[in-house]
């Protein structure tokens, strides 16, 4: 069994000055679920090297045992330091796909012309595609094999406008994904805000916040059989 994660490469938070990268904890329980279920799992970026941690994410109020684990996991930090270039990537190597969340992916993986050709690569030849928190935005411009939005007439869960709203980035996001998944046509769902909350549908598995990365790893397990 070989999954791959994706990670973002961006680290601005549009024009406010600060940084932005990938959430931690959505990366750290995913990777540990993979790794604990005896998985191969690859870390793939657009620039490959070590992709941006959004500094929010390592505060003492973000930290689980996940991260802590990860923390002290010398090996696990070496293999997130030297992420593969995403364009080297090809889906047949893997049994499925995971991205993690924070809100970089808004900006470079969900415009980005090989993510979008890697997921509809996966999709094609009906392997597992995960997404989590702000990583469901990165479907944005995946397309089914008629032309259609990928997510259209499809049940799916990302970051809520309510959740944008509560961290005070409504306006300095690229897009909203609840907004930018009723407008293609999905049955967007959510939970109660920042409460575990997945969702499935067919091959396609997505997450709505940090407190879902787990499950949504583990449904990505599931799926895998």
């Amino acid at each position: 069994m070989k999954i791959l994660m994706v990670l973002t490469s961006h680290a601005e938070l549009g024009n406010t000055g600060e940084k932005t990268g990938f959430w931690l904890e959505e990366f750290a329980a995913p990777y540990y679920v993979f790794k604990d279920a005896g998985a191969e799992v690859v870390l793939a970026s657009p620039a490959g090297g070590q992709p941006p941690l959004d500094p929010k994410s390592d505060l003492p109020d973000f930290q689980t045992a996940m991260t802590d684990r990860f923390k002290a996991d010398s090996a696990a930090q070496q293999a997130l330091a030297s992420t593969v270039k995403l364009e080297t990537v090809n889906q047949q190597d893997f049994d499925a796909v995971f991205y993690p969340g924070g809100h970089g992916p808004l900006w470079d993986l969900a415009e980005s012309a090989d993510s979008i050709a890697l997921i509809e690569a996966f999709d094609r030849a009906a392997k597992p595609i995960s997404f989590v928190c702000h990583a469901p935005g990165v479907l944005r411009h995946v397309k089914s094999t008629g032309g259609a939005p990928r997510v259209q007439g499809k049940q799916v869960t990302g970051f809520s406008n309510s959740e944008e709203a509560a961290v005070q980035l409504t306006d300095v996001v690229p897009f909203l994904i609840e907004d930018e998944f009723i407008a293609a046509g999905a049955h967007y769902q959510k939970g109660a805000d920042w409460a575990p909350f997945v969702v499935e549908d067919g091959n396609l598995i997505t997450g709505q916040n940090p407190a879902s990365s787990e499950d949504v790893a583990k449904a990505l397990l599931k799926k895998l059989g």
